[in-house]
């Protein structure tokens, strides 16, 4: 399965949240659409806790890819037109809180809420 940037992710079974039961050494992790607006799809890991050692959302438009760091929005990987930064810096100002309790629920192998999106 592929995530939203499209590249394919595997978390070990054994981390906490993730079922004993699985017959292979690692099982996909998930990475749910938590809002899309303007075109830019939003999404955030569960238990992605490891790579960019911040909260971050993972986010999509068009072609470009890029990871956000929450709650202020410095751009840690990839590339985004300058128009959608604007809006993804305003989005995550005014969605500060639910993105952290999103990241907190993610971080300990929960699904995160849907959150508004930018209106």
């Amino acid at each position: 399965m592929l995530n939203l940037l499209g590249h394919r992710i595997w978390k070990c079974k054994h981390a906490v949240g993730y079922d004993e039961a699985v017959s292979h050494s690692c099982t996909e992790v998930r990475m749910p659409t938590i809002s899309m607006f303007y075109g830019i799809l939003v999404a955030m890991y569960v238990l992605d806790t490891d790579k960019h050692h911040h909260p971050h959302i993972h986010v999509r438009y068009n072609e470009f890819k890029g990871v956000l760091r929450i709650p202020d929005g410095v751009l840690l990987e990839g590339e985004l037109p300058r128009r959608q930064m604007k809006l993804l810096e305003a989005w995550i100002e005014l969605r500060q809180d639910e993105l952290m309790a999103d990241w907190y629920l993610a971080s300990t192998g929960q699904t995160p809420f849907k959150i508004d999106p930018l209106r």
